[in-house]
Order: structure tokens, then sequence, then C-alpha cells
């Protein structure tokens, strides 16, 4: 499995940092449209598991982001930002402590075409800070990447607390606090140390606008929205019987496992952008 992971995740870079690193923007959206077609794909499989028809609901989904996005681009992508924060502040989170639909209900119909929402405005996010520069866009999944990776490990070495038992057993308190405090302190020495290479990097760029306090509580906001767009997602497998979205990406699952903390944290980063 492990031999599995790392291959996967070769390929995926030997794709990705090209793309992103080349400036060629037709390879950026023929990528970033293949992305969103199989998470939209995986979205509409975990909320109906027994469908038939979401590879043609995918399709036209993505038909419809190819042309907003890159044949007529939106003249306000800030909206589609706006809207996914508010439908993860004001449904999606609340879901943690709440619970989801029933499978096969109206509600969860309707649940489905909103977290569908909030993946176009995911990708919008990319779309938009790709434009900026490759460098802000990654800067912003670092964050996550980060806060994953040391939340972890922390989790690991210190966990006791569970962070939502009946959601995903294996997160707890300590580890999410102690991917948060990396976060802060990576970001802070890629601002006093980097220089001017650090200097397009979201942090960066919201300490030079907003300060060092404003800084840390976007910060901690972007870390905690990254954490309830994981449970989220779990949420929604474990009710839809799935261990993970798709069979996509050999080792690591599907395109939804691997994006499901960036889905809400890219359009709340983005939204937070486009203010400075």
């Amino acid at each position: 499995m492990l031999k599995t992971r790392i291959i996967t995740a070769l390929a995926l870079l030997a794709v990705l940092l090209p793309v992103l690193y080349f400036n060629n923007y037709t390879a950026f959206a023929v990528v970033a449209s293949v992305f969103f077609g199989a998470a939209i794909w995986e979205c509409f499989r975990l909320f109906n598991p027994e469908t038939a028809k979401a590879p043609l609901i995918a399709a036209f989904w993505t038909a419809a982001f190819v042309y907003a996005f890159f044949i007529a681009p939106s003249p306000n992508p800030t909206f589609w930002f706006a809207i996914s924060v508010l439908v993860w502040a004001l449904r999606f989170a609340p879901s943690l402590k709440l619970g989801l639909p029933p499978l096969g209900s109206g509600a969860n119909t309707f649940l489905s075409l909103v977290y569908a929402i909030a993946v176009v405005g995911c990708f919008a996010a990319i779309v938009e800070m790709y434009r900026l520069s490759p460098l802000y866009l990654l800067s912003v999944m670092a964050i996550v990447w980060a806060a994953d990776i040391f939340a972890y490990f922390s989790g690991k070495a210190f966990g006791k607390r569970k962070l939502a038992p009946s959601i995903s057993p294996g997160k707890s308190w300590e580890g999410a606090i102690g991917g948060c405090i990396a976060v802060l302190v990576l970001a802070t020495l890629s601002i006093v140390l980097g220089g001017d290479a650090m200097a397009g990097t979201f942090a960066a760029q919201v300490q030079a606008s907003l300060g060092w306090a404003a800084l840390y509580v976007v910060l901690i906001l972007i870390v905690a929205a990254s954490v309830v767009g994981d449970l989220f997602e779990s949420q929604l497998k474990r009710r839809a019987g799935m261990k993970d979205s798709s069979n996509l990406l050999p080792g690591h699952g599907g395109v939804l496992d691997r994006v499901d903390a960036l889905v809400p944290v890219l359009p709340l980063a983005a939204l937070i952008g486009s203010r400075l």
C-alpha cells in the first residue's frame, strides 16, 4: 500500500508541478477541469451511492464549469467564494453536530446540490489564485498540508481527547491544536526568514496588509476550516458506507479524499485575499 501511495503521489507531482510553474494556462485549465469533474462525480456518489447517473451529472457540471471559468470567465468570482463560505458556516459545519439527512430523502438531494456548489467555489478559488500566481495558490494549500501532517504526529504523540469520535475516531483535539501551532510557527518563519522569495505567499500578504495579530487569527480560522472539511467528507463516507470517495487515485482513494480539507479553505482564503 505504501509503495502504491508513493508512486501515485509522484505521478501527481509530475503532472501538477510542471502545470503550475510552466505558466501554460491551457494545460492548467485541462487539469483543473479533469479534477473538478472527478470531484463532482464522487460528490454525487457519496450522496446517492446507488445512482447510475453520477457520470452524466458530473459531465454536465464540468461543462458548465469549463464554460463559466475558462471560456467565458465569471465577472465576479468573489460571489462563489462568499457563497461557499456561507454554506460551510451555516450548513456543513453544524451538520457535524446535528447530523445529515437520510439517504434517498429530498433534503439529501438538496444537500448534494449545495455541496456541489461548494466544490465549484473551491475550484473557482483555484482558478483565481492561479491567475494571481502559482506560489500564492501553493502557499494556501501548504497551510492545509502542514496542518494535516503535524496534526497526525501530534495526535500520535499526545492525542487523548477525541475530536469527533462518531465521525473520525482517529482525530484528537491535541492533534488539531498541534497542527495549528505548527502552521503558526511555519508561517512566521517563512515571513521572517523568507524575504523576497516568500513575499508573494498568502501568509506574507495577509501580514503585510493586516499585521501579525490578524494573520494569526486568519491562519487559525483556515486550520479550523480544514478540519471541518475533512470531518464533513468523513461523515459523508461513513453514512454512504464507503471507505474512500472512489478508487481513482490508487493508494489515496479519490479526488475528494485529497481535497476534502481544501474545499472550505480555498474559497475562504480567496475571499480574504480579495479584500487585501
